[in-house]
C-alpha cells in the first residue's frame, strides 16, 4: 500500500468479511497479507490527531496504562523499528531517538524532546507541549501514537495478560480497567462472549507467533467522536440523533509479533463515518440489516442499540430496496 507524505494511506474495512448473518461474537482472525503495512501515518493536525492530543493532554493517566515493573522497551523498539521501515518519510529511529519527521518532533529514551522544525498547525508547538505534560517513560509512545492513527496494547503470552495499553480513542471501554487483566478477562464483559472467551489461550498462542493476524469490528452508533472512553461518551444514548444520521464505527485490528518476547503489539485503528455513506450499495445495505436482525437482545443492548433495534432496520430495508 503506497504512502504520501501527509496523508493518511489506510487499509480499507473488508465490509464483506466483517459484516455477516446470524452474527457471532467470535475472534474472526484472518492472515494479514505479506507486506501489507499495520501502522497508518497521520496528517499534522487531522481528525485522529487533534482528538488523541486533546486526550493525552487532558485525561493522560487513563489512555496510558502499564503494569507497575513491566517493561514495554523490547517490545517498543520492534514497534519504533517497524514504523521507520514501513513509513520512513514520517517516522526514523535509531535505536536511542525517535524522529517523526512530518511532525517535527523528536524524543529520545530518556524521554527528553526536540522540537525540530515548527509545526504545521495550531501555534506550532502542540506536539510537544502535549508530550512534556506526560511522564518522561511515556513520551516515546506518546510521540508515535500522535504521528500513527493506531492505537497500541502488549499482549504477553506468559502471564496471559495485557501489561501495557496506549489507548487514547477507546471504542466504550476504560483502558485503565483492561491494564493487567488476563486476555480472557478482558472479553469478559462483552455480550454473548462464549466463542471470544473459549478461544482466548488458542487465539493468545497464534497472535504471539510468528504470523500475522487481522480482524475487523465494526458498530453503528450515535456519536461521531472518535475517541468513546465511557466516562465522556456514556449516558443516555441515541436522544439527539435520529437513525438515518447514525454513525459507522470501525476498526481495523492487527497484530504484530514478537515470538522472541513471548508477545505480541496489537495495533487498533479507529474509524467513524456517517453510516449513510459507509453503505456503498443496496446490498450492503441488506446485509447490515441481516447482521443486525440476528443480533442478541444482549448484544444489542451492550452496543446501545436495543432502543433503536426496529427503526434502525426499517430504515436499512429502506436502503436495501433502494429507497
Amino acid at each position: 500500500m503506497p504512502f504520501f507524505f501527509g496523508i493518511i494511506a489506510r487499509m480499507p474495512f473488508d465490509f464483506d468479511a466483517a459484516v455477516s448473518a446470524p452474527f457471532r461474537m467470535q475472534p474472526g482472525l484472518r492472515r494479514l497479507a505479506a507486506g501489507t503495512p499495520q501502522l497508518t501515518p497521520l496528517q499534522a493536525g487531522g481528525r485522529h490527531q487533534r482528538e488523541k492530543l486533546a486526550v493525552l493532554s487532558a485525561y493522560g493517566p487513563q489512555a496510558l496504562c502499564a503494569v507497575a515493573g513491566f517493561d514495554a522497551a523490547p517490545a517498543l523498539a520492534a514497534l519504533f523499528a517497524q514504523a521507520a521501515a514501513e513509513h520512513p518519510q514520517a517516522w526514523a529511529w535509531d535505536g536511542v531517538r525517535a524522529h517523526a519527521l512530518a511532525l517535527g518532533t523528536a524524543v529520545d529514551v530518556q524521554g527528553r524532546i526536540e522540537q525540530t522544525a515548527g509545526g504545521s498547525f495550531g501555534l506550532g508547538d502542540e506536539i510537544g507541549r502535549c508530550l512534556r505534560g506526560l511522564p518522561a517513560p511515556w513520551r516515546l509512545a506518546g510521540l508515535l501514537g500522535l504521528a500513527f492513527a493506531e492505537d497500541f496494547a502488549i499482549v504477553d503470552a506468559r502471564s496471559g495478560t495485557l501489561p501495557w495499553l496506549a489507548v487514547a480513542l477507546p471504542s466504550h471501554w476504560a483502558p485503565e480497567d483492561k491494564v493487567g487483566r488476563r486476555f480472557s478477562e478482558a472479553h469478559a464483559p462483552v455480550a454473548d462472549n462464549r466463542l471470544l472467551l473459549q478461544a482466548a489461550d488458542a487465539l493468545l498462542r497464534m497472535v504471539t507467533g510468528p504470523e500475522r493476524w487481522e480482524r475487523f469490528v465494526w458498530t453503528v452508533t450515535d456519536q461521531p467522536r472518535l475517541h468513546a472512553h465511557p466516562a465522556r461518551a456514556g449516558g443516555p444514548r441515541w436522544q439527539d440523533t435520529a437513525v438515518e444520521q447514525a454513525w459507522w464505527r470501525t476498526e481495523h485490528q492487527t497484530f504484530i509479533p514478537l515470538p522472541a518476547l513471548a508477545q505480541a503489539v496489537f495495533t487498533i485503528h479507529v474509524e467513524v463515518r456517517p453510516l449513510a455513506e459507509a453503505l456503498a450499495t443496496a446490498a450492503q445495505a441488506g446485509q447490515l440489516h441481516d447482521a443486525i436482525a440476528s443480533m442478541s437482545e444482549a448484544v444489542l443492548a451492550y452496543r446501545g442499540l436495543l432502543a433503536v433495534r426496529e427503526a434502525l432496520l426499517a430504515w436499512l430495508a429502506r436502503r436495501a430496496a433502494g429507497r
